[in-house]
């Protein structure tokens, strides 16, 4: 199997709503935004599948490593091989394949947030460079588009943390800050038991409604960002935007149910709000 078989196999078989933003890309873009996902499913999934913590934290070290010999000619991995032939042509750096892996190592080392500042640091590694890159990639001539792209991840990454609740906390993972479980009452574990008597009380519906207004915020801010001369550029990153935001009310419509149940638009959902974004150019 070639390097660029194997990312696109990583890519297509992650079900991921980033798959379907792909498919709008001329090939050279698509081929360089399919590598690089590919590495951070890869070393994201190091955290989601490993459950030997020592284990683990080699497996990234030697991620570090490899990214390490790729940018000094001689990547071993498919997927460095498939990602180095366009990190000069789209600005892909050395510490932004570094930054995610320290976003991964976090979840490692910890598994609560004292405050949101403390999520933000997270949100920024695992999400926000990756919008940065990503945005590198879709084609960009405006500085402001980087802002733009950072805050739009954290947005992205936001609902993924609202998304997956109940999945993280069957790993012992709670994202949502220790502040802001205790600004609103809710116990720790009560959401790690999920399925317990308490069930969805006011107090964790209001909870989750704050996240999904930050989220919410944080999406009308990154639109505000985008300059207009990057817009069509940038449309992959908005139809991503556009699916994340259809995920996020699709929870709010279910009552924040996510604590026994992982809610998903369906492919054919995703693809037709990619479609429509692609058509609308927003």
């Amino acid at each position: 199997m070639s390097p660029e078989q194997y990312v696109q196999d990583k890519a297509a078989k992650s079900g991921s709503s980033f798959y379907y933003a792909f498919l709008f890309l001329p090939a050279p873009r698509r081929a360089a935004i399919t590598a690089f996902y590919a590495f951070c499913r890869e070393v994201d999934d190091v955290v989601d599948e490993i459950s030997d913590l020592g284990v683990a934290s080699t497996k990234l070290a030697w991620w570090r490593k490899e990214c390490a010999a790729a940018f000094a000619g001689q990547p071993q991995h498919p997927v460095m091989r498939a990602l180095m032939p366009h990190v000069s042509l789209y600005d892909i750096r050395l510490e932004h394949l570094h930054a995610v892996i320290d976003g991964c190592q976090m979840d490692l080392e910890q598994t609560r947030y004292l405050d949101f500042p403390g999520l933000q640091r997270y949100c920024h590694l695992v999400a926000g460079v990756v919008g940065e890159v990503a945005s590198s990639i879709f084609g960009r001539s405006q500085p402001e588009t980087v802002a733009y792209a950072h805050k739009l991840g954290q947005a992205m990454q936001l609902t993924n943390i609202i998304r997956d609740v109940g999945d993280d906390a069957r790993r012992g993972r709670i994202y949502l800050p220790i502040s802001e479980l205790q600004q609103f009452d809710v116990k720790a574990h009560e959401i790690l038991l999920r399925q317990s008597p308490w069930g969805y009380s006011d107090r964790f519906t209001a909870l989750m409604k704050f996240q999904a207004e930050r989220a919410h915020r944080l999406y009308d801010e990154a639109m505000a960002l985008l300059p207009e001369a990057d817009r069509a550029a940038q449309k992959p990153g908005l139809m991503m935007a556009n699916i994340y935001r259809a995920l996020l009310r699709e929870i709010e419509a279910e009552g924040f149910r996510v604590l026994e149940q992982r809610i998903a638009l369906t492919p054919l959902r995703k693809l037709w709000i990619a479609m429509r974004t692609n058509w609308a150019g927003r």
